[in-house]
């Protein structure tokens, strides 16, 4: 029964809750069940998840909820646009290598000191991260890692060897000068302890080769402690990171749907812009208190030991050639890699230009004088366009060299092909935000949202502070045993009604419950990122439990930091915004 437990679970489930909608006949509770099964599919997985999130195509029309037309339409939206422009973005990226000659360009300004080394891939993976897949970042990353670990080790092993060697030679007339002296003084105290001497042994009854044994394990231990320490430290960086940008990881894409869908005359609040002025800082202080976290549990705080202060011996040059010969591996840099930075940069600009609230952006003077017309999605699909139609190399007489089948190539590919994007593309997250957004769609329409808020009224009694940070910490909870973008999916709909009803923001509660959905750091099952690390790091469960728990607690704390400081300034929480109170218009 427990292999074909999947199968069990789709026909149980609907069944079992079969008699929510037939004892209780109304709009809201048949919406109510196609959420809660929605919700134990995504939970248990018995289903792809993309395939659960099609179900209000089919239960919603069934049920009389809403139409099948009406309930279409919201499985593309502009944060489907924007998510996919990001996407595109992140492919080229990955195609042309120029994440790894980043990541390699700054692992070398900093160093290989083990505190320094771990510095910077946290850096390089939260920068990363912020553009592309989190997943795509641990899995490059890690191997890098592990490379530079492996020469660590080995470079030390081999001087640990050099300076045995050359002790036992060149210090044997001093060794034997001091033998003498305590065989002498041992005679007069200890005559039974002549025999040991006599054997080799020392004085504390280890011969030289049991103490290069024992050295030898110390440094096996050393460094697994420190492997462990470097992939937990890519891959929380990595989730850490994607909570910077919009388009980093998929719970923020979900938040500005969900926020454009059941309060669309919101004036575009959460923009490119917005959040990342919000989200940045507060990924800032995640990274630095996780940084001495982990610091200190694989680590130690021994500065000098840690850091080096300045000393650059033969080990720390072998890592760093180590290093220099996977740079030099790359080449020089292409007119592909000019292309795509260039590209990217660009988007970059005009994503932070746009509207960045405190003048009017260019998107406001040349196109939406008359409303806002021109979104972040626009901006990412125009961009990402550009890759079909750029060349990957400069134009020049005499061909572009041979393809696989031996053809000459008169003409240069393009920095992109459609074959490469089909193969890389997640086209199964798109279909889960447009779940998302049916399930809102839905809730709104049946009045199921409405009911959900009222029956959380009493909830105005208690400060919005401890709100926002009993909602976050159950949210972060959750994530751990669920993917964070059926959290996401679930939780925000939920959070907006509530809102309304106890007349707070609802940012106040949705902005810290979104990053709080991407906070999972305790188990290897929670995010792909955390399964990468796992499988590499040779870590135990425990080992990422103790170190998640914390980093949990960390990262609940700091997002409510910035919620009631500088994010509650930027978005105006102390006061009910006047587009909460207008209801969405169907289509």
């Amino acid at each position: 029964m427990w292999y074909h437990r999947n199968y069990i679970i789709i026909v149980v489930l609907p069944l079992a809750l079969l008699p929510l909608p037939l004892v209780i006949p109304t709009q809201e509770a048949k919406c109510g069940y196609a959420i809660i099964l929605m919700a134990l599919y995504w939970c248990t997985e018995c289903m792809p998840l993309a395939v659960t999130a099609l179900l209000p195509v089919v239960l919603f029309p069934m049920m009389g909820i809403m139409k099948a037309a009406d309930v279409s339409i919201e499985y593309l939206k502009d944060s489907n646009m924007l998510f996919i422009g990001g996407l595109l973005v992140a492919i080229a990226v990955e195609q042309w290598s120029l994440h790894t000659r980043i990541a390699l360009r700054v692992l070398l300004l900093v160093g290989v000191r083990p505190a320094l080394l771990m510095m910077g891939f946290m850096i390089v993976s939260s920068f990363l991260s912020m553009w592309i897949s989190n997943s795509a970042t641990t899995a490059m990353m890690l191997p890098i890692a592990s490379a530079v670990l492996q020469q660590l080790k080995a470079t030390e092993a081999q001087a640990d060897e050099r300076e045995f060697q050359a002790a036992a030679q060149d210090n044997q007339a001093f060794e034997l000068e001091i033998s003498q002296s305590k065989q002498e003084m041992s005679e007069e105290k200890h005559p039974d302890t002549k025999a040991q001497l006599d054997n080799g042994q020392c004085e504390n009854g280890l011969s030289a080769e049991s103490l290069q044994d024992s050295k030898r394990r110390v440094m096996d231990e050393k460094y697994a402690l420190l492997t462990k320490g470097m992939s937990l430290s890519v891959c929380y960086a990595a989730s850490i990171g994607g909570t910077a940008t919009l388009t980093g990881t998929t719970p923020n894409i979900i938040l500005k749907g969900q926020i454009d869908k059941l309060f669309p005359g919101n004036g575009d609040v959460i923009n490119f812009a917005s959040w990342f002025g919000f989200a940045f800082p507060n990924a800032l202080i995640m990274l630095v208190l996780a940084y001495f976290w982990l610091l200190f549990m694989f680590l130690g705080f021994n500065l000098k030991k840690s850091f080096g202060c300045g000393v650059n011996n033969d080990r720390d040059k072998e890592a760093y050639k180590v290093m220099r010969q996977e740079y030099k591996k790359l080449g020089s840099v292409r007119f592909a890699e000019w292309a795509v930075l260039i590209i990217f940069v660009l988007l970059v600009v005009l994503w932070f230009s746009r509207e960045p609230g405190f003048i009017d952006g260019w998107a406001t003077v040349l196109f939406n004088k008359g409303g806002p017309f021109v979104s972040d999605g626009t901006v990412a699909i125009f961009m990402s366009m550009l890759f079909f139609i750029i060349p990957s190399q400069r134009p020049r007489c005499g061909g572009y060299g041979t393809d696989e089948n031996g053809q000459t190539v008169n003409s240069p590919p393009t920095l992109l092909s459609w074959h490469v994007v089909h193969e890389r593309m997640p086209w199964n997250i798109i279909l889960l935000l447009g779940g998302g957004f049916a399930l809102a769609a839905g809730s709104e329409e049946s009045g199921l949202s409405k009911w959900l808020g009222d029956c959380l009224a009493p909830l105005e009694q208690i400060p919005p502070f401890a709100i926002s940070l009993v909602l976050s910490l159950l949210v972060a909870t959750f994530t751990e045993c669920s993917s964070n973008t059926a959290t996401t999916t679930l939780f925000l709909p939920i959070l907006a009604s509530m809102a309304v009803s106890i007349k707070i923001h609802p940012l106040y509660v949705m902005l810290p419950c979104t990053i709080a959905a991407s906070l999972a750091f305790m188990l290897p099952v929670a995010t792909p990122p955390n399964a990468i690390a796992f499988a590499f790091g040779k870590l135990k469960v425990i080992d990422m439990v103790k170190a998640g728990f914390m980093l949990n607690i960390i990262g609940i704390l700091s997002v409510n930091l910035g919620v009631n400081t500088w994010g509650y300034a930027m978005f105006d929480m102390g006061n009910i915004p006047h587009w909460v109170n207008i209801t969405n218009s169907k289509p």
